[in-house]
């Protein structure tokens, strides 16, 4: 392989930012329900110089993700409706009330 030696001695020099990755998963375990994006306001609020991307590639990376929710039944739908009666002539009343 016609490859560069110092290619294949590379280390990285990057911070794993452990404390960082510490606090994340903190507030997300207090925070079910917050993305990343709403975490990252919380992290720089309490005085973290973060990059929204910084913070969605550690929230990835730690296996998190926002639990999406199931959609709801109207609530009406399961309720017993009585049928209501024909009317017997053309143009008949089409209510279950007597006529006034």
């Amino acid at each position: 392989m016609m490859l560069n030696r110092a290619t294949m001695n590379y280390q990285s020099r990057r911070d794993p930012q452990h404390a960082l990755r510490v606090r994340m998963r903190e507030l997300a375990a207090s925070r079910v329900r917050f993305g990343y994006r709403r975490l990252t306001v919380m992290l720089r609020r309490e005085g973290w110089a973060v990059n929204a991307k910084r913070i969605c590639r550690l929230y990835t990376e730690d296996g998190h993700a926002v639990r999406t929710k199931c959609a709801r039944r109207s609530r009406g739908a399961h309720v017993y409706r009585p049928l209501l009666p024909r009317g017997v002539t053309k143009g008949g009343r089409w209510t279950s009330s007597p006529p006034v």
